[in-house]
């Protein structure tokens, strides 16, 4: 039996006996010796159909002929790839670099060895050679025609319009359909001829080089990319298919995925005869373990897939060449096989460190000759990403694109860039996308493991669902300077079969590629007026933009997808869509007017001289009275919103509908919470007013306007008050529902959610952390299930009709405990801090008068839980269910919905935090949008972001013109400082966020600013004050 374990330091191996096989991995070791002797002859098939013979002597191992092959090839970054055979039984295995050639392939005259792409990375902007991207788009054009790269019908066409610029260059319709009809690039492609000769006109003036970079953007994205499905069967005999990626290993039933094991949770790897086996890490919380099972069709198989994962796990996860293990003296159990060749790691350093000659090469199948080594170029480690013109008016720099660094920077200034004189180039991943987006592994992983990655990349997803085309029109330069319309410009996210660009690379993950000096950030600081009143108005054109964009989430995307489908009732249609269209239509004026009067304010004309327009007052309220007239429609938005839960709970086929869309990129938050943003934004505007009041002298005019437009947004605020109480928790019931598994009907009629947050609940297992939710009838205990959609699982519940709280920290001997006594069962709990503990221990008191003041006991509302009635010091019946329940639910087969990793449940879950409906209230007032700089602790420039602030979270994006933010940062548990000297920053207005080891600055364009980022930041990461609550319903006052 082979198996490799790994350790849980960072510095892992994979374990292996003594070989006489030498490392590569060090800068500058020297190769093994060849042996000598009698020489063979390998015939090795390219990635361009071409055959070359290649002589090695017979006893030399594997790697001498790989390295033949590369040293061929010229090529520098030859460890992504390997070389492949049919061995004596028929099984296509990869040559093993350690064992003698001919150990391996028997009969080589008879075999065809294959030189192939053998290590997907992450993301291809990894790749620093133009060589190695273009025999990557050799590999995809390969697995299109083998039918082992399966995608929609648009992908497939926008990657063949690709491969067909490369290889005959700029768009001729006659052309185009002649080589078509004698090159088939997949099967059934007569169909989509026409669509391919479409896109293929978009791509004019597009090299050789640039086109591998698109189509290699789009093809990472696809489901199937990099993928070789492996045969097998689970412990129920279901017929899947296993395969291994940089991520981990995954489990596809035909050629859908339907789980994945990260290699974080993998704790071992073997295989017993052909039996495949791997061992989970065990929960933190718990003591059991959890080993998966499959069955593949032989030993042999199973070994050959056992070896590819080691191999993936050493290459992606590890520094450095795993160390061989000390020989046995009398007998070896389990297999020697280990990975030999450099990881990626050290690919990526060597390659930075460029001690290596670029030369060039030729295209087989394409007319125009490519030449690595550009004469206008330094020899820069991102020297070999191409670059398109940066000056798109509708493209920014997407996830996973480098820049090359101050040269980009400075080449960027100019409008008529060529492809050949730029260098290298960002990948335009942010354009309008007619079609959805699916989330990729990486993001999953950061989502449900906060503590380890903060950053959640929150790509939402849509399987196959079309996205309706950006509602604002914008041109687009291209790479001749020719203004062309932007919907006519396609990104590789127009692929439907999209995955989340891989956080290794992502502009949130890593340093700026594009540092700006000091000197130069100065140069560029706008000269904004000083006083006060024009960053308020300024904070209401950002915060307007944000709005619109929410608008456009309901008016265009969200109606878009349903005009397509027929699952939503038409009346619902005329409660939602006619209230939403005049709001967006205002509102468009409304920013139109307030960003006309700020460039009147900054002086960006002459008109400021005939007239007083340093005010803002007079355009509020102007626009505010107006407003009054669409009161009718802000009174439907609460019953639209019920209206459309119901729809949900009656119709599966729209459930679905509102699923898949909420996993667009576009939809980053919750879909409901934008059918409150109109409510929420009458909140807004008066607290701008109420600062533009305190600001103003009463004896100005625009005083006395500010002051008449507060009046009238007030009296909007009172009038809608009880609504938006009643909507925003209702809104929150449906939204933890998704959340929770085990609850029959949570959302009733006088059930008000109060908070919710982690507390280790005591047992005679010890602590065992648990997720609580308190309402003012009951308060829920849950875990968080090992499941695709990582939903919590009810335990038990404690009516809070007759409960009592003590404070038992002496009793118990635990730090922050409280003892729960209800009517039927007690539980035993502790919080992470005393703060934590006096708010739970105030909510809980306030709940309990609650329900002592209702009616009296609330019926049961769990489907099925027994009593947790047990004293602390024995184990819970619900504990030990939810352990068998967890362990029995870990089949490979297991479809749920959507991971949910990236909810306020699972923040507060990974945290070990609490957030409460008060706090919730606090943050729906606290919102914010505007550019920041942004600075990592170990990076020299900073880097401009459009940020928006809601939601006790930071989305971030390239520009406010963009559609979806990039990544967000969710600050629950994060502190808010200034940074010390020590640090030096030695720049103004700049503020400190950070959690454990992750730390960022941000810095803001005047104080004004960084005082109003500063105070809702720290309404997020510190919870509001609950000390003038006298009631829980007085706690939802605005």
């Amino acid at each position: 039996m082979g198996e490799i374990e790994q350790k849980p330091t960072p510095g892992s191996r994979l374990g292996a006996p003594e070989n006489s096989g030498i490392s590569t991995l060090e800068h500058g070791q020297k190769p093994p010796p060849t042996p000598s002797g009698k020489l063979m002859s390998i015939k090795i098939q390219m990635l361009d159909d071409t055959q070359e013979a290649f002589e090695v002597p017979q006893r030399a191992p594997g790697k001498v002929l790989l390295d033949a092959v590369c040293n061929h090839l010229n090529l520098v970054e030859g460890d992504y790839f390997g070389l492949e055979f049919p061995d004596h039984k028929k099984i296509t295995v990869w040559l093993d670099l350690l064992k003698p050639i001919v150990k391996q392939i028997r009969r080589p005259k008879h075999v065809v060895v294959r030189f192939v792409v053998k290590f997907f990375p992450p993301d291809h902007t990894q790749l620093q050679e133009e060589l190695t991207r273009y025999l990557f788009a050799l590999q995809v054009k390969q697995d299109l025609a083998q039918g082992r790269l399966t995608c929609n019908d648009t992908s497939a066409a926008l990657l063949i319009s690709h491969i067909v610029q490369s290889e005959i260059g700029d768009f001729d319709e006659a052309s185009d359909r002649e080589h078509l009809a004698k090159n088939k690039y997949i099967p059934q492609q007569d169909a989509l001829e026409d669509k391919i000769v479409e896109f293929h006109h978009n791509h004019i003036g597009q090299t050789p080089a640039e086109s591998d970079f698109q189509l290699l953007e789009i093809a990472r994205k696809l489901e199937m990319y990099g993928i070789r499905l492996h045969p097998a069967k689970d412990r129920e005999g279901t017929k899947i298919n296993l395969a291994v990626a940089n991520t981990g290993i995954l489990v596809f039933q035909g050629f859908t995925k339907i789980n994945a094991f990260n290699w974080a949770k993998v704790r071992k790897l073997s295989f017993k005869r052909k039996r495949f086996l791997i061992k989970l890490r065990p929960d933190a919380n718990s003591s059991y373990q959890d080993t998966l099972e499959f069955l593949m069709a032989s030993r042999d198989f199973c070994k050959s897939f056992w070896k590819i994962c080691v191999e993936h796990h050493a290459f992606f996860r590890l520094f450095e060449e795993p160390k061989p293990k000390p020989k046995p003296v009398l007998f070896s159990r389990g297999s020697s096989f280990r990975f030999s060749g450099r990881t990626q790691k050290q690919v990526l350093d060597y390659v930075k460190e460029g001690g290596h000659k670029k030369v060039q090469f030729e295209r087989k199948h394409s007319k125009i000759h490519s030449i690595r080594s550009l004469a206008m170029q330094p020899p820069e480690p991102n020297s070999e990403v191409p670059k398109q013109a940066q000056q798109r008016a509708s493209l920014t720099p997407g996830e996973g694109a480098e820049s090359p660094g101050g040269q980009s920077c400075q080449q960027a200034k100019e409008r008529r860039v060529s492809a050949d004189e730029c260098g290298p180039r960002q990948s335009p991943a942010l354009q309008k996308s007619p079609a959805g987006n699916k989330r990729a592994d990486g993001a999953v992983e950061a989502a449900a493991a906060a503590e380890e990655e903060e950053e959640v990349a929150k790509d939402r997803t849509q399987q196959s669902k079309p996205q309706p085309p950006q509602p604002s029109t914008e041109l687009s330069i291209n790479s001749q300077g020719g203004a062309v319309p932007a919907n006519v410009i396609l990104s590789p996210n127009l692929s439907p079969d999209t995955k989340q660009a891989s956080p290794l690379v992502s502009p949130l993950l890593n340093d700026q590629p594009c540092p700006r000096t000091d000197d130069e950030e100065e140069g560029r600081r706008k000269r904004f007026p000083t006083d006060k009143a024009y960053f308020i108005a300024k904070e209401v054109s950002t915060t307007e933009r944000t709005y619109l964009k929410d608008l456009e989430v309901i008016t265009s995307w969200f109606q878009s997808t349903v005009s397509k489908e027929d699952s939503m009732p038409e009346t619902l249609k005329s409660l939602i869509f006619p209230n939403f269209e005049p709001l967006h239509k205002f509102h468009t004026n409304f920013l139109k007017e307030i960003e006309q009067r700020l460039a009147l304010w900054e002086g960006r004309s002459n008109a400021h001289i005939r007239g007083d327009y340093q005010r803002i007052g007079d355009v509020m309220l102007k626009n505010v009275q107006a407003m009054k007239q669409l009161a009718v429609h802000l009174w439907k938005h609460g019953e639209a919103l019920e209206a459309l839960e119901t729809g949900i709970r009656s119709s599966r086929r729209l459930e679905n509908l509102c699923r898949d869309f909420e996993l667009q990129k576009v939809c980053y938050l919750p879909l409901n919470t934008f059918l409150l943003r109109p409510l929420h934004r009458l909140m807004h505007y008066k607290q701008v007013l109420e600062r533009l009041c305190k600001d103003n002298p009463p004896n100005e005019a625009d005083f006395r306007d500010c002051r008449a437009a507060l009046a009238e947004i007030t009296e909007m605020v009172a009038q809608l008050h009880g609504t938006m109480i009643k909507m925003e928790n209702f809104q929150k019931l449906h939204e933890l529902k998704k959340d929770l598994i085990g609850v029959d009907n949570l959302v009733v009629p006088g059930r008000e959610f109060i908070r919710l947050g982690s507390l280790s609940k005591l047992s005679g297992k010890g602590l065992q952390q648990r997720m609580f939710f308190l309402f003012n009838d009951v308060l829920l205990y849950t875990s968080r299930g090992l499941t695709i959609s990582n939903q919590f699982k009810v335990h038990g519940q404690l009516p809070l009709y007759g409960m009592t709280i003590e404070r038992s920290e002496d009793e118990w001997g635990v730090p922050h405990c409280l003892t729960l006594r209800g009517q039927r069962q007690s539980i035993v709990v502790a919080a992470s801090s005393r703060s934590e503990m006096e708010k739970w221990v105030e909510d809980i008191q306030m709940a309990i008068d609650l329900a002592e003041k209702s009616s009296g006991p609330t019926p049961e509302f769990l489907a099925s839980s027994p009593p947790d009635n047990k004293s602390p010091d024995e184990a819970t019946v619900a504990d030990q269910e939810s352990e068998d329940d967890l362990s029995a639910s870990r089949t490979s087969l297991e479809r749920q919905a959507p991971h949910r990793g990236n909810t306020m449940v699972h923040v507060c879950w990974h945290r070990n935090t609490s957030v409460s409906m008060v706090d919730f209230s606090v943050a729906v007032e606290n919102q914010l949008s505007g550019n920041l700089l942004r600075k990592f602790k170990n990076s020299n420039g900073w880097q401009k972001l459009w940020v928006v602030f809601t939601n006790f979270c930071l989305f971030f994006y390239k520009s406010h013109q963009d559609n979806h933010p990039l990544a967000s940062l969710p600050l629950l548990g994060y502190s808010l400082t200034i940074p010390s000297e020590s640090e030096d920053i030695h720049k103004d207005y700049v503020f400190k966020l950070h959690f454990k080891s992750h730390v960022y600055y941000f810095r803001a364009e005047s104080e004004y600013t960084f005082e109003r980022w500063m105070e809702v930041i720290r309404s997020a990461t510190s919870a509001a004050s609950r000390a003038h609550s006298l009631s829980h319903k007085e706690s939802h006052v605005y």
